[in-house]
């Protein structure tokens, strides 16, 4: 059994770390209310774009435009969305499961990760599984510089027919205590939509070239933009709650030890009234 010493270090021990969760609990409840606001305003813009070029889907096919160009699929590219730090919960391990589900189910380089945030790197390095490309030291907030130059990269390697088809797997943030795993399709544009014949009658001015020349890549960045800025709000959310549990343990554990501490105490103490009480009746 512990020592008296021994107890005293431990509740000592155990109370700094209580506030050292609470200090980043309230960090991360603080950053979830911009991160927030940032996923809310960036999801109507997202949703309002996609829904313009589902309705202009058969024009772009009349077009050829690259970005809207259907192949037959032989290896995808799955952008993976985590975080550089943990003490999140299960928020990176739910992403990471689900992409690793996703080679192993796939044929031998079917499937390509592409890695954003350290955890899903040094996930996938420890598992060796390859990847197309790694970006990690991300930017604190959602940043749309970084969705461009992600999406030149990406849009890059979907033109020059190095992968045939660009999904995202991100967290999608439903509200402080709900978040859930989602994979959209990024690249081809409108691959996933049912609009192809809504857009007779449609005029286009100053005319459909310069339309679509303009129209998808904005498309694009939006749509990673939204889902990063998702993914970094569930990132916050999930570690305000992780902290949480931690600081509430850390508090019932607290208690426990400083139970345990007075009834050594109070056996220390009985037991020298004893000693006291015997050597007093010996003297007599």
């Amino acid at each position: 059994m512990a020592s008296l010493k021994d107890i005293r270090r431990r509740i000592r021990a155990t109370k700094s770390m209580q506030q050292i969760f609470k200090a980043m609990e309230m960090v991360a409840a603080a950053k979830l209310r911009r991160a927030q606001l940032r996923a809310q305003a960036a999801s109507p813009y997202a949703e309002k774009i996609t829904q313009m070029l589902d309705n202009l889907a058969g024009a772009a096919s009349e077009l050829d435009h690259p970005l809207f160009r259907q192949r037959e699929v032989r290896t995808t590219a799955l952008v993976v969305i985590t975080a550089d730090r943990g003490f999140a919960g299960t928020y990176n391990s739910n992403v990471l499961r689900y992409a690793e589900g996703r080679v192993n189910e796939a044929a031998a380089g079917a499937v390509q990760i592409v890695a954003l945030g350290r955890k899903a790197r040094d996930f996938l390095r420890r598992r060796h599984i390859p990847m197309l490309a790694v970006h990690t030291e991300l930017p604190g907030e959602a940043s749309l510089d970084f969705a461009r130059r992600l999406t030149a990269d990406l849009t890059e390697l979907f033109v020059s027919e190095k992968v045939d088809r660009v999904e995202v797997v991100f967290t999608r943030f439903v509200n402080a205590l709900v978040r859930k795993v989602q994979v959209e399709q990024f690249l081809p544009v409108g691959g996933a939509t049912t609009g192809g014949g809504k857009d007779a009658g449609t005029i286009f001015e100053p005319n459909p070239e310069r339309i679509f020349a303009e129209l998808p890549p904005r498309y694009a960045t939006a749509k990673l933009y939204a889902a990063m800025a998702d993914a970094l709000a569930s990132e916050h959310s999930a570690r305000m709650v992780a902290m949480g549990s931690a600081r509430k343990n850390a508090g019932e554990l607290v208690d426990s030890l400083t139970l345990t501490r007075n009834r050594l105490r109070q056996a220390a103490i009985t037991r020298e009234i004893a000693e006291l009480v015997g050597g007093a009746e010996a003297l007599k």
